[in-house]
């Protein structure tokens, strides 16, 4: 199942090229990833396995691939009770997208404290403005720039000051 505008099944991925752009990569295809999972409930190993035949990951860190996909779903109810607070209106009636990036920001927001919380925010808008309604990526960034207080006090403290 892709995301992609062009509705084209087989578009390919961007090669990328240094930690940064592999992780770029890694996020995009595990937010379609998610997005899958909670559209039409496939086991993660499932989803993961056609990922990984469909999509060329010469240019994925496919290790953090992997990980966000498992630790979003093995967290979900963490995830999901991180957001719900921060959100105006029930987590039911977000835009799949939406929900998809947003679980996928929160999880790095929680558990990947090695990623500044502006990279998360900035990568989940990004995430967003590709595969989102058209205004979705100011919702995500809405959301987020309200959650990464809670999760990263002193990141984002240190930040303002």
């Amino acid at each position: 199942m892709s995301l992609n505008h062009d509705d084209s099944q087989d578009a390919p991925q961007p090669k990328a090229k240094g930690k940064i752009a592999t992780r770029r990569v890694a996020r995009s295809l595990a937010m379609q990833a998610l997005y899958q999972w909670h559209m039409a409930g496939q086991s993660l190993n499932e989803i993961e396995a056609q990922f990984r035949v469909d999509n060329d990951f010469t240019g994925v860190d496919g290790s953090y691939f992997h990980e966000l996909l498992t630790g979003v779903a093995r967290a979900k109810t963490e995830v999901d009770g991180a957001i719900v607070p921060h959100l105006d209106r029930p987590l039911e009636e977000l835009d799949p997208v939406e929900l998809a990036v947003l679980r996928l920001s929160t999880y790095e927001l929680m558990h990947r404290i090695d990623v500044p919380y502006r990279v998360v925010i900035n990568e989940g808008i990004e995430l967003a403005k590709v595969f989102g309604a058209t205004d979705g990526h100011k919702f995500v960034n809405g959301v987020l720039d309200k959650l990464a207080p809670s999760l990263r006090s002193a990141e984002v403290g240190a930040h303002k000051r």
